[in-house]
């Protein structure tokens, strides 16, 4: 499979291994490719199913701005189209890995999906206890956005800034992410926009959280890992911690890591998906 169209965006989509369904969704910024020290540890027992979301990696610029509920109908879409592909004749339950922003969108869908949802794997998850829209953001970006493309910024530094994020994020040197897929990403405007776009929407995406956890709760006795990395920060282990304590999960913390836990760390992220029933 390489393409599934949703709502009006056709979104890149690879499909390995065999087995119960885990679907891999990354952070902001980033592709199906950073996933890849994870997929073969775990492709010997499941399906991993990764995708990039709007204006990331392969897909097409979002048709819409994103909302926490269209994050989680997005993840539930790709899934029936994977399970269709594959002829599946049921809609069994899948384990949902969510890193970073995409800990927001899992948690959604777990809660608006539950009959779908086996476990729930949230990687150094985003967490914010006071979230807030910000009125100003999107405009902002899709100027910067359109000023970064005419200005050629993409094309000439996209890979090298790509490089300096991996650094500044993971223990492990060097990024261990394909030169020609990082180049073909990185280097277009529509990726720099995406990221920016999506990062602008933060806010208002953290802010549907709390409403959906009241009147959405998650089904009794689901397995959810949070599987933090601290890297020393005190303050953001407490606060992962508090997301675990919240959610009813186990904690755990992958060590030593940076927040880039897939690249350093793809063995813990393993076993929290292994560990889910099958």
């Amino acid at each position: 499979m390489t393409f599934v169209r949703h709502a009006g965006v056709a979104h890149h989509v690879v499909v390995d291994g065999s087995g119960p369904v885990c679907v891999l969704a990354a952070g902001l910024g980033m592709s199906w490719f950073d996933w890849d020290p994870v997929v073969p540890l775990l492709t010997p027992h499941r399906t991993v199913v990764r995708f990039d979301r709007p204006g990331h990696g392969l897909s097409q610029p979002a048709a819409a701005p994103p909302t926490l509920t269209g994050e989680a109908d997005r993840i539930a879409a790709v899934l029936d189209a994977v399970l269709d592909a594959l002829g599946a004749d049921d809609r069994a339950p899948a384990t949902i890995v969510g890193h970073s922003i995409a800990g927001f969108h899992a948690e959604a869908f777990a809660r608006l999906h539950p009959t779908r949802t086996a476990g729930l794997v949230l990687v150094d998850s985003s967490v914010e206890e006071r979230p807030r829209a910000s009125r100003t953001a999107p405009a902002l970006a899709r100027a910067l956005g359109a000023a970064l493309s005419a200005a050629g910024v993409p094309a000439a530094l996209g890979p090298a800034v790509r490089a300096l994020a991996v650094r500044g994020s993971a223990r492990r040197r060097p990024d261990p992410s394909p030169p020609a897929p990082v180049r073909r990403v990185y280097r277009t405007s529509r990726v720099w926009r995406g990221t920016l776009d999506e990062n602008a929407r933060y806010g208002a995406v953290a802010a549907e959280l709390p409403a959906l956890r009241e009147r959405a709760p998650l089904p009794p006795g689901l397995p959810v890992t949070v599987l933090a990395a601290p890297d020393g920060s005190a303050r953001w282990e407490r606060r992962q911690r508090a997301l675990a304590h919240r959610l009813g999960a186990r904690y755990e913390a992958a060590e030593p890591s940076g927040h880039l836990v897939m690249l350093d760390r793809p063995d813990a992220i393993a076993r929290a998906v292994l560990r889910v029933p099958s």
